[in-house]
């Protein structure tokens, strides 16, 4: 998982470098040994991506849940005084 804006950088640039390789082999290979060749590398860049959008989105959805629990201790203390 992502940590840090750096690890966000590395990321986006081994995806950049994985999608060059297949733009590559997809040129130099025919399309039978690229279908299979290329499902590694394709599989990784979307292992990637995730991580990229998990951390992106990770904010909001902390934000969120932390909302959403704040809202539940305010309704649990309303019905306790009440």
């Amino acid at each position: 998982m992502i940590q840090n804006e750096e690890e966000l950088r590395v990321t986006k640039a081994r995806i950049e470098r994985f999608q060059k390789w297949l733009l590559d082999m997809r040129q130099q290979v025919d399309p039978e040994e690229f279908s299979l060749m290329s499902s590694s590398y394709r599989l990784e860049i979307e292992r990637m991506q995730a991580e990229v959008l998990e951390y992106l989105l990770y904010p909001a959805i902390v934000a969120s849940m932390q909302t959403t629990a704040m809202a539940g201790s305010s309704t649990m203390q309303q019905t306790a005084v009440g």
